[in-house]
């Protein structure tokens, strides 16, 4: 119900900040910040107070098995544990989305698999919606809807059957 084509650039901003999370492919953690630090910068920066702020990032690292990580840097963690650090930091601001842009692509293939299988539970028990972004048809197959896109064109759609639950989906792009 809300336009974003009216906002402002500010608005838009403000926006995305307090009702969308964002998972990268290389992480975008900052590398003297601890993985607590990491996920409750975004609630500082909307002003939330510090000991909120650390609460709630504790709670998203609880959430994505890592808050017995949290005063480890990010060279101080693995690959996967660094992007469950970075699907924390998308949860700490209570997102209505969450944008993973090829989420998998930089983890080996038993970590890529936690990371997608961490997305699904998070999706199924805490009803978040995620919409993937990746190049792996595998990432794709486990999600509920697959959209493959050619040339910046959508040339199929495809839900899948085996994911069907009273949840939000998970939205997978899949770009040949």
């Amino acid at each position: 119900g809300t336009s974003l084509a009216e906002m402002s650039d500010r608005e838009r901003t403000d926006y995305r900040a307090r009702h969308m999370g964002f998972v990268f492919q290389f992480y975008n953690l900052i590398p003297v910040l601890t993985a607590v630090e990491n996920v409750e910068l975004p609630l500082l920066v909307a002003r939330v107070s510090a000991s909120e702020a650390r609460r709630r990032a504790l709670e998203a690292l609880d959430l994505v098995g890592l808050v017995v990580r949290a005063q480890h840097v990010p060279d101080e963690l693995s690959g996967g544990e660094r992007q469950r650090v970075t699907i924390a930091r998308s949860l700490v601001n209570d997102p209505a989305i969450v944008w993973a842009d090829e989420p998998t692509g930089d983890l080996d293939s038993e970590n890529a698999a936690e990371v997608v299988e961490l997305m699904r539970r998070l999706n199924v028990e805490h009803g978040l919606s995620f919409l993937i972004v990746t190049h792996d048809i595998s990432v794709g197959r486990k999600t509920d809807r697959i959209v493959r896109m050619l040339d910046g064109q959508v040339v199929e759609e495809q839900r899948l059957e085996q994911q069907r639950l009273e949840v939000p989906h998970v939205l997978a792009g899949y770009a040949a």
